[in-house]
């Protein structure tokens, strides 16, 4: 009787340790706003969950976890999961990247020395001239035989009263693909465990999956709602794309 006892104790111990715990809280900005697809990143179980709309997020895991909040524009967070957090929901503030502003020149202005303005503000007598010339060679019109199109060439036929011109986009993929990583950082796909020499090859591999582009590569500007949207359809190819490695 005693030995079905504690076997019966031992059960209920185990499956008490053993179950699965989740871990619940809320992401905001540092102005208090909710923050929407935000990724969730348990680096231990490489589960990744996003926020919804009012930020609230749910992932699976356990104390000691280390978890990482991943957003376009925003510092990356890395939050170790405590007793408290199995407890009560996790509360998250993200802040801002700080933006670089270019280095602006400051011009000397007038000292009141006549002499010392003049260097500074008369141009040379060459360069006058210099600028002059090229003033005057703009101004000559272009011999229509350089302008015409060459053999061969497709030129986009004129409507009335305006010129189409020829079609080419702002953007190609090579452009988009700069942009994204440089946008995410590389520490975004190293934690999906994409190695860093194979960073370009996925994103190809997500653009070749079906992700819709030509808006952007048409006018060579790549909005945050497109990185949601790009690192959204990324967790639908990235099992696809680990398969391959795995089975080498």
């Amino acid at each position: 009787m005693k030995l079905k006892l504690f076997f019966f104790l031992f059960l209920i111990l185990f499956v008490h340790t053993q179950a699965q715990s989740y871990i619940f809280g809320k992401i905001i900005s540092e102005n208090g706003t909710e923050m929407q697809d935000v990724n969730v990143v348990n680096i231990r179980t490489d589960e990744i969950v996003v926020s919804n709309r009012d930020g609230h997020f749910m992932i699976s895991g356990r104390q000691g976890d280390e978890l990482r909040f991943i957003k376009a524009g925003y510092e990356r967070i890395t939050k170790i999961v405590s007793q408290e957090n199995t407890q009560s929901p996790m509360n998250i503030s993200m802040v801002r990247q700080t933006i670089q502003i270019p280095e602006v020149e400051v011009k000397q202005g007038l000292t009141g020395n006549l002499k010392i303005d003049s260097k500074l503000y008369n141009k040379p007598q060459k360069v006058e001239k210099l600028l002059k010339d090229m003033d005057r060679y703009m101004a000559q019109k272009s011999d229509p035989r350089i302008l015409a199109a060459k053999p061969g060439e497709f030129v986009q036929p004129k409507g009335q009263g305006f010129s189409i011109g020829k079609v080419k986009d702002k953007w190609d993929d090579v452009d988009l693909m700069k942009y994204i990583r440089a946008s995410l950082g590389d520490d975004y796909f190293t934690n999906l465990k994409i190695e860093k020499p194979l960073i370009e090859h996925f994103i190809y591999y997500v653009f070749a999956g079906g992700f819709e582009r030509k808006k952007i590569l048409k006018y060579g500007f790549c909005s945050d709602a497109d990185l949601n949207r790009f690192q959204r359809f990324v967790l639908t190819r990235i099992s696809s794309y680990r398969a391959p490695q795995t089975q080498r």
